[in-house]
């Protein structure tokens, strides 16, 4: 960033630039806007969102840019040095629906993950999730003294029927939650169990946050899809689109992680668990006592969001869900329906 940009506001800074260009990232579903800018020799990536027209935040209970709530608390200067956010500068402006988010940021698009199914180099997946345990690792206990991000009820119920019903019946439903509305009303046919465990989340979440509640917590990004991710030559991860920042167990980006790069992962799923504990280990996290439970739990409140999307893809990768979360109900005496 140069260092007239330093401090700036984002309006600001808009009225330097000299090229504005209006773009369309392919894994940019929630209904944000986005431009390439130019300002000085360098380019930038700016989003603009608002509660009226980002359904994400909508379905997650943001009502206050949780994004800038999380940058103006400094947790953004606070990451380690692995992991790049790209944020330049943030600003609000407006009130109420209509107030919109205008975040501006470096231009690292050669250095992103193309779109598409094909799996990822291994050596990038590992840096991924080693800079994951350290993220949680330099966040170990950290709480939200205001209570203004993102909750674990509102995480394991963003997807649920109920939620996403009053999108479902606007004039113009999101792709994303037209397919979450179909997946729902098939998985009962496909996996019962998965469908009654989701439910009894949705119903009630605090039979599976009241339990994670009582295992180590850490600053959880929550959204780790390939979309928001990215490489440096130099190792670095660039981790983009902050809009599900809160409190929450460590366990919780990977297994967002595995529920939504399954096609990408170069190794198996068990494989990427056992990477990610021991660079919880190495990171200097003691895994002993609560690694397994967090997991489990996690596991079950993941499909609570996507459980959908797994009754409407393939069949080994939705009985690999149902077979863990059925484990994980059992171990800990939880009922599915």
């Amino acid at each position: 960033m140069e260092a007239a940009a330093v401090g700036r506001p984002v309006s600001e800074l808009l009225t330097r630039a000299s090229t504005r260009q209006r773009i369309y990232p392919g894994d940019a579903r929630g209904g944000s806007v986005f431009e390439r800018v130019s300002i000085g020799r360098r380019s930038y990536f700016l989003k603009r969102c608002s509660r009226s027209g980002d359904w994400i935040m909508r379905v997650s209970g943001d009502r206050v840019h949780r994004p800038y709530v999380a940058w103006r608390a400094g947790v953004m200067d606070q990451v380690p040095a692995c992991i790049d956010h790209t944020v330049v500068a943030m600003e609000v402006s407006g009130e109420g629906e209509a107030a919109e988010l205008l975040m501006l940021m470096d231009d690292v698009a050669p250095y992103v993950i193309a779109e598409g199914d094909a799996v990822i180099e291994a050596g990038v997946h590992q840096g991924f999730i080693e800079h994951m345990a350290q993220l949680a690792a330099s966040f170990w206990g950290w709480t939200d003294p205001d209570g203004l991000l993102t909750s674990m009820p509102e995480r394991v119920r963003m997807f649920a029927p109920d939620t996403i019903a009053p999108e479902v019946r606007s004039g113009d439903v999101p792709p994303a939650l037209a397919a979450a509305d179909a997946g729902w009303r098939r998985l009962p046919d496909r996996s019962p169990l998965l469908a009654s465990a989701a439910r009894t989340t949705h119903d009630n979440p605090a039979l599976l946050t009241g339990p994670l509640g009582e295992t180590p917590v850490t600053f959880v990004h929550g959204d780790w899809k390939m979309g928001n991710l990215g490489a440096h030559p130099d190792g670095r991860t660039i981790l983009l689109d902050w809009s599900l920042p809160g409190v929450g167990p460590a366990c919780w980006d990977l297994c967002w992680y595995l529920a939504l790069n399954r096609a990408r992962l170069p190794e198996p799923k068990e494989a990427v668990i056992e990477r990610y504990r021991r660079a919880l280990e190495h990171a200097g996290i003691t895994t002993g006592r609560w690694f397994q439970a967090q997991l489990d739990l996690c596991l079950v409140g993941v499909m609570a969001c996507f459980a959908w999307e797994k009754a409407l893809g393939e069949e080994d990768e939705l009985r690999w869900w149902e077979a863990r979360v059925g484990q994980a109900l059992r171990r800990h005496s939880l009922q599915a329906g």
